[in-house]
C-alpha cells in the first residue's frame, strides 16, 4: 500500500504557517488519493535519536568495512530504525520554516541521522555517491517571515530551499516540487500572499496525486 510521509519541522503547532500549508496540501492530495496511508512524523516529538560521537564513530566503522560495537552499535541501530521509517514511505511531504536563513536544527538532525552509507546512499571511490531512494517523490513547503527573493540582501539569504532540494537529489529523489510562502512583514501584504500560497499548495497536492493516477491508468 502506498504511504505518504509528512515530515514536519515546526514546533509552533496551530500557529505554524508551514503546518497550515501542509494541511491544505494534504486535503487536496486526499481528495485525489484517498487510499494512500498518511504518516505524520513530528520531528519535535522527542523520538528522533541524536547522532553524536557514538553515531559518528559507527558511521566511520561502516565506511571502513567494519561493524560497530558497544555504544556505537546501539547508536547505529537507532539510526537504522529512523531510516527504515523514512524509507518505508513512497511519497514525502516536508513542511519547513526558515530559521536563520536555513532549516530548523531538528530537520538537520533528522538528515544527519538517516543519511547513512548503505541506507540512504552508496559510495564508490571512483564514481562518488549514489542516492538509494530512486523512484520516490517529494514535495516541500517553505515559509519565511523576513526573507523573500524580491527583497534586498539586508532581508536575508536563502540557504533553506537549496539545501533541502540538494539533499533530496543527493538521496536519489529527482521528482521534487515546492511551494513558498514568504510574506513581507514590513508591508501589509501577508494576507494576499498567504491566500496565494494556499492556492498553490492545494494545486500542488492535487497534481502530486494526479501524476500517480496518470502513471497507472
Amino acid at each position: 500500500m502506498t504511504t505518504l510521509l509528512h515530515i514536519s519541522s515546526s514546533p509552533r503547532g496551530d500557529a505554524s504557517e508551514s503546518l497550515a500549508l501542509a494541511d491544505t496540501f494534504l486535503a487536496a492530495f486526499r481528495r485525489i488519493r484517498p487510499e494512500v496511508v498518511l504518516d505524520h512524523w513530528d520531528l519535535w516529538d522527542g523520538r528522533l535519536p541524536s547522532f553524536g560521537p557514538d553515531g559518528a564513530g559507527a558511521k566511520m566503522r561502516i565506511f571502513a568495512g567494519e561493524e560497530p560495537v558497544g555504544p556505537q552499535e546501539t547508536a547505529w541501530h537507532r539510526a537504522r530504525l529512523a531510516f527504515e521509517r523514512f524509507a518505508a514511505a513512497d511519497l514525502y511531504l516536508f513542511s519547513v520554516p526558515m530559521w536563520n536563513a536555513g532549516i530548523p536544527y531538528i530537520l538537520k538532525q533528522f538528515i544527519d541521522v538517516v543519511s547513512q552509507p548503505g541506507m540512504l546512499f552508496g559510495f564508490d571511490a571512483d564514481t562518488g555517491y549514489t542516492g538509494l531512494l530512486q523512484g520516490k517523490r517529494a514535495a516541500a513547503l517553505y515559509t519565511s517571515a523576513v526573507y523573500g527573493p524580491d527583497r534586498a540582501p539586508a532581508f536575508g539569504s536563502d540557504f533553506q530551499a537549496p539545501y533541502l532540494n540538494d539533499w533530496l537529489q543527493w538521496a536519489g529523489i529527482e521528482d521534487i516540487r515546492s511551494v513558498e510562502f514568504r510574506p513581507n512583514l514590513v508591508v501589509a501584504d501577508a494576507a494576499d500572499r498567504r491566500q496565494m500560497a494556499h492556492r498553490q499548495a492545494s494545486m500542488a497536492g492535487t497534481s502530486f496525486g494526479l501524476k500517480r493516477l496518470r502513471e497507472v491508468s
